[in-house]
């Protein structure tokens, strides 16, 4: 099948790369020029373990191909998928200014036969009519008869597994209002569904807000921990105990039931905020999702409140290093990642920061930038050289067995704060550090 994808950011290339995987002629449309010269070169913009291969295999075996033409391009795919950003805007809302102006591209240059439009992008419920809309006006201007279908696509994919979730998904959603368009679509995902039928067909709307669903109940998982891990800390309970006890009730389970210093990302932050706007427009505002944004924003404060507890409000003469940087591991993401709330109040408060994370490193040196007083460190133990604490933010698996010794020899004081409850008090104690979790028993008062 010749497929289009417009877009090579995160969705958009896992997308186009694993299509192409399956035999697929797929090209890759990105206005992005140094982004395509990347891409061309072998080379990929994102880190996701398992990506580069694929693409490079598909690219030499010429199915999938990266261009800045759009004429070429969109003139190529029988199927073509929106997989652009929409940022958050001032309100809360999706921007769908890049959605349009890819609609309006797709209308000035689709093919004459049958097409299929795939909004694949995490759009507002109502999106897909007004894809359709700018798409039918622009073949109004072209003299040219419609002849395609928009359907609603949406991506499940966590950062750091993408390919093994597009690859084995656990449902391919697909809302459409056209017959044709769903068995389009059901022949396209074919292949990812042989062992198991997946699909689930609705109408465009809904697909819509089963995404926005979806990351918003996990969101909710995520907050409603964290302010129990606040309790337990006030009433001398583990929330760790408490999280197996509740993750053993199978209507439960115990994914996205852990405390920590809150969620970040390029979607649950975005998301939830703009299902909320979306449900305050419809005079239907959804108060416990307003409340999880609430209580997330204020657990990206929970470390910082730990430390300034523990060494005082100014923390001029200090230094701490900073474990993790990617809002997740097996990503270089930052965006929303709690480490940029701690690391910018740990600056404001005079200290020191040395920071470290295993693939992340050039992304926090774009982020970031130079600062005075920050350190972007090469390795995890050049971090804590001198430090007067160690904070983990990012549980990567390179983190989970420290060598204590070592760490005790170079920091200045073996204080360890964990953002992430990656270990246990009792061994952290055993080997001689203090230790601050969040909502553990065995705390240091």
């Amino acid at each position: 099948m010749k497929i289009t994808v417009v877009g090579t950011g995160y969705v958009g290339l896992v997308t186009g790369a694993c299509l192409s995987e399956m035999g697929n002629f797929v090209v890759c449309l990105d206005l992005d020029a140094r982004k395509v010269e990347i891409l061309n070169a072998g080379g990929i913009p994102i880190h996701e373990p398992g990506l580069e291969e694929i693409v490079r295999r598909n690219a030499a075996a010429g199915r999938l191909k990266f261009t800045t033409d759009a004429k070429a391009a969109l003139a190529h795919g029988a199927v073509q998928f929106i997989a652009v950003g929409t940022p958050p805007d001032e309100d809360g809302s999706a921007d769908l200014t890049h959605v349009l102006a890819a609609a309006r591209d797709i209308g000035r240059h689709m093919p004459d036969a049958f097409t299929v439009v795939v909004d694949k992008s995490t759009v507002p419920v109502g999106t897909g009519d007004k894809v359709r809309q700018v798409i039918d006006a622009e073949l109004a201007l072209r003299g040219a008869t419609p002849n395609f279908a928009v359907v609603s696509n949406p991506e499940f994919l966590k950062e750091g597994a993408a390919v093994a979730d597009f690859m084995r998904p656990d449902r391919v959603v697909v809302g459409a209002d056209d017959e044709r368009a769903w068995e389009v679509m059901r022949a396209l995902y074919e292949p990812f569904l042989r062992n198991r039928d997946r699909f689930l067909a609705m109408d465009v709307r809904s697909a819509e807000l089963t995404k926005y669903a979806a990351n918003a109940m996990l969101a909710t998982r995520i907050s409603f921990m964290n302010e129990l891990a606040m309790l337990a800390e006030r009433l001398n309970a583990d929330i760790e105990s408490v999280r197996k006890g509740m993750g053993s009730d199978p209507r439960i389970g115990f994914s996205f039931l852990y405390a920590g210093c809150g969620y970040g990302g390029s979607c649950f932050p975005k998301d939830v905020k703009a299902l909320a706007r979306t449900a305050s427009d419809s005079d239907s505002p959804l108060s416990l999702l307003m409340a999880v944004e609430q209580v997330n924003e204020r657990q990206k404060t929970v470390l910082s409140d730990k430390i300034k507890a523990r060494f005082g409000e100014r923390l001029d003469g200090k230094k701490f290093a900073v474990w993790g940087l990617a809002f997740k591991p097996n990503t270089d993401d930052m965006r929303e990642a709690p480490s940029l709330t701690l690391i910018a109040d740990l600056l404001a408060r005079g200290a020191q920061v040395t920071a470290y994370d295993p693939v992340a490193g050039a992304e926090a040196h774009r982020v970031l930038g130079a600062q005075p007083g920050l350190e972007i460190a090469t390795n995890a133990y050049v971090a804590v050289k001198d430090a007067d604490a160690l904070v983990l933010v990012t549980e990567w698996r390179e983190f989970l067995t420290p060598d204590w010794d070592q760490l005790r020899e170079l920091m200045k004081a073996p204080v360890l704060f964990d953002g992430r409850n990656q270990f246990a008090p009792k061994a952290v104690h055993a080997n001689g550090f203090e230790y601050h979790a969040i909502g553990r028993r065995g705390n240091a008062s």
